[in-house]
C-alpha cells in the first residue's frame, strides 16, 4: 500500500492526481478506468477540502492499494473532519431536469455508479471512505 498525506486544500488536488497516476502508469491501466478514478478522486478530495474541516483546515490521507486476481485498485480517503457519510444520502432523481433537481449529491452518485465498490466508516474519530475499481472489469460503470 502507498499513501500520501496532504493539507486538505483544493490546490493539492494535483498532488493527489499525480499520486494516482504514478500507480496507474505502473499498471498500464486503461485510459477509461483512469478517467473514472480521476473523476472519483476529484469529487471525494474536493468534498474533504470544502466540507470536512470548515475554516480551521486539516489534512487528508490518501492510501492506494493494488490487489491481484482480479487486479483492482482500492483508494481510501481518510480525514479527521466532522463525521459525514456521503453514502447515507439518497441518490438524486436523474429523471428530473437539472432545473427541477435539488443541488448536491450528483458527484457522489457518479462515483457510486462508476466504481465496483464504495464503503464508508467512521472509526477512531476519522472518516474513511474507500472506493474500489476492478481493472479488468468489462463494465464501464455508467
Amino acid at each position: 500500500m502507498k499513501e500520501i498525506n496532504v493539507e486538505a486544500k483544493i490546490e493539492n488536488l494535483t498532488v493527489v492526481s499525480d499520486f494516482l497516476h504514478q500507480i496507474t502508469d505502473e499498471l498500464i491501466c486503461p485510459m477509461g478506468i483512469v478517467m473514472q478514478l480521476e473523476i472519483a478522486i476529484e469529487e471525494l478530495f474536493a468534498n474533504i477540502c470544502y466540507y470536512a474541516y470548515g475554516d480551521d483546515g486539516g489534512s487528508a490521507c490518501i492510501q492506494i492499494d493494488v490487489e491481484e486476481d482480479p487486479t483492482a485498485i482500492t483508494i481510501a480517503f481518510i480525514d479527521s473532519g466532522k463525521p459525514y457519510d456521503p453514502l447515507a444520502k439518497e441518490d438524486p432523481d436523474t429523471t428530473l431536469s437539472a432545473e427541477d433537481r435539488p443541488i448536491g449529491g450528483l458527484g457522489i452518485f457518479m462515483v457510486k455508479k462508476s466504481m465496483d465498490d464504495i464503503t464508508y466508516e467512521y472509526r477512531n474519530e476519522k472518516n474513511i471512505l474507500k472506493i474500489k475499481k476492478i481493472l479488468n472489469s468489462t463494465s464501464n460503470g455508467f
